[in-house]
């Protein structure tokens, strides 16, 4: 593609009491859309998480492309401006679920597969915040080994950045990782499964660069000569997601990785479309997108995946997590994790999991001032214990007392409980598409719930509200109609709105009531 010039701008009212969703997940906390002003253009930029081409109304309607469009809300207006051929404008019915279901069937049909099971019913681990650029192998059987004695359950262990030789070499360093097949034999005999981090960058002084430029496996300038392009890392040559021999040559890589050392699978990180440019030169002209699309590909291999950038793919099996966020009480921390997470679901990333609790910001961690405030960590691990997934990255035992700790184990130990339960609504959404995190309108559209963003339900009769606010002992739940049973055995009747006790002790969760069908 020459460069991003859109040749159509579509202009679409707005109706009454009708509000958005879509387009890119870090704008989750600006949604719905449809009260305030507000623009994204989706090419080249997914805001470092998910995003899709795909917009939702709670009036049933909904915006569909095959590439990358611009949109705005201007006054009572939508104003879309992309490709006149690709944009599509469709009713699905009446409500935010009639417009998401049409969606899903017309544009990205589930794959009737779900990542694996354990993801919904154990903890990830993840060793960034403890270890950052310097894992080792014994640091990292150290952190498993803590995990358990700590009173936390086994679950998915991530090796993140560093573990290998150089960007692009992926074999494990022989000084950080002496006998990496003892390391994962001794993780697998603890009960985890172990994921490696992985990346579409390739140090450009190396043996493997020389290679790949060799088999034309790097994306290209116009002059014929690779890309080396600024990543958060340093200068890198970049992988042509485009070329299957390229593509095949990595996979193979992996499954070298595999097979030899009985690496369970790996968590694909970088690909957004910020690192992809319309004059790059690969092997099949694509947008920038596209590139992030090629990428999120490999991880359907495997079973075990997890990405943070993602370009369409809805409804395939792969685990989305939200983009790091800061040890905050604000919309760059806490306040994001449940309207990001609900955009997650509306725009067809099923399978999705909360940041690490208590955020995975480096940069907080190693800030000379930076103190863990343990309300904080305990009200994030809450949070996460019944979205879809959760994932620890700092260790709770080293930052938090032996209370705030115990509340934490708590939270994945609900977690675990909920397992069945959450794996039961990931295989629903791996044969139906639909959300396993939901919003309230979606479930409820005739209810007024469409700002509410700050609690949601899990499937159709479960209805979560943590408290999100630093020193809050209650909180205010609006219910919908029905009978509610809370996890502190009262019982409410809907819809009202009421507040309710929470102490630090409690995560409020309800169940509705079964209805009995006539």
């Amino acid at each position: 593609m020459e460069d991003k010039k859109y040749n159509a701008t579509l202009r679409i009212d707005l109706r009454e009491d009708e509000y958005w969703w879509g387009g890119a997940v870090q704008d989750g906390t600006f949604m719905p859309f449809g009260s305030e002003p507000y623009s994204r253009d989706l090419y080249g930029d997914a805001a470092y998480n998910q995003a899709a081409p795909l917009l939702l109304s709670n009036k049933g309607r909904l915006v569909w492309s095959e590439e990358p469009y611009r949109f705005s809300f201007d006054g009572r207006v939508l104003v879309i401006e992309g490709k006149e051929e690709n944009i599509k404008v469709e009713e699905g019915g009446s409500t935010l679920r009639d417009a998401y279901r049409l969606a899903s069937q017309k544009y990205f049909p589930p794959a009737g597969r779900a990542p694996d099971l354990q993801f919904f019913t154990v903890p990830q681990y993840n060793t960034w915040m403890e270890m950052s650029y310097h894992p080792t192998q014994d640091k990292v059987i150290a952190y498993a080994e803590n995990i358990l004695s700590h009173g936390l359950p086994p679950g998915i262990l991530m090796i993140d950045d560093n573990w290998h030789e150089d960007y692009g070499t992926l074999k494990f360093h022989a000084g950080r990782f002496p006998d990496p097949q003892g390391m994962v034999n001794r993780l697998h005999e603890l009960g985890f499964r172990v994921l490696l981090w992985v990346c579409p960058f390739f140090s450009p002084d190396g043996e493997v660069y020389r290679d790949l430029k060799r088999r034309g496996y790097l994306l290209k300038n116009p002059d014929g000569k690779p890309v080396v392009r600024e990543w958060w890392n340093g200068f890198s040559a970049v992988l042509d997601g485009t070329n299957p021999e390229a593509v095949s040559w990595f996979a193979g890589e992996l499954d070298r990785l595999v097979e030899t050392y009985g690496i369970d699978g790996f968590k694909l990180d970088a690909g957004d479309p910020q690192y992809y440019k319309p004059e790059d030169i690969s092997y099949r002209r694509v947008t920038p997108n596209e590139q992030t699309e090629a990428w999120a590909r490999l991880g359907l291999r495997y079973a075990f995946n997890e990405y943070r950038a993602c370009w369409k793919l809805a409804g395939q099996p792969l685990v989305q997590r939200l983009s790091d966020k800061n040890h905050s009480w604000g919309n760059d921390g806490l306040a994001s994790l449940i309207p990001n997470g609900l955009a997650q679901g509306l725009i067809g990333y099923a399978f999705n999991c909360p940041d690490m609790v208590g955020g995975g910001q480096y940069e907080d961690l190693i800030r000379p001032d930076f103190k863990v405030d343990a309300e904080l960590f305990v009200r994030y691990a809450q949070c996460s214990a019944l979205f879809p997934m959760m994932q620890f990255s700092t260790a709770p035992w080293r930052v938090l007392d032996e209370a705030h700790l115990n509340l934490c184990i708590e939270a994945a130990a609900l977690h675990c409980r909920m397992g069945d339960e959450i794996a039961a609504l990931a295989r629903h959404a791996a044969e139906t598409g639909e959300p396993i995190m939901r919003h309230m309108a979606y479930v409820f559209p005739e209810g007024g719930f469409e700002q509410i963003t700050d609690q949601f339900m899990l499937g159709d009769d479960m209805l979560v509200a943590p408290v999100l606010l630093k020193g809050a002992t209650t909180r205010t739940i609006a219910f919908p109609s029905g009978t509610w049973y809370g996890d502190d055995g009262s019982r409410v009747t809907g819809p009202c709105e009421i507040e309710v006790d929470a102490p630090l002790s409690r995560l409020p969760w309800y169940r509705r009531e079964q209805r009995v069908s006539s």
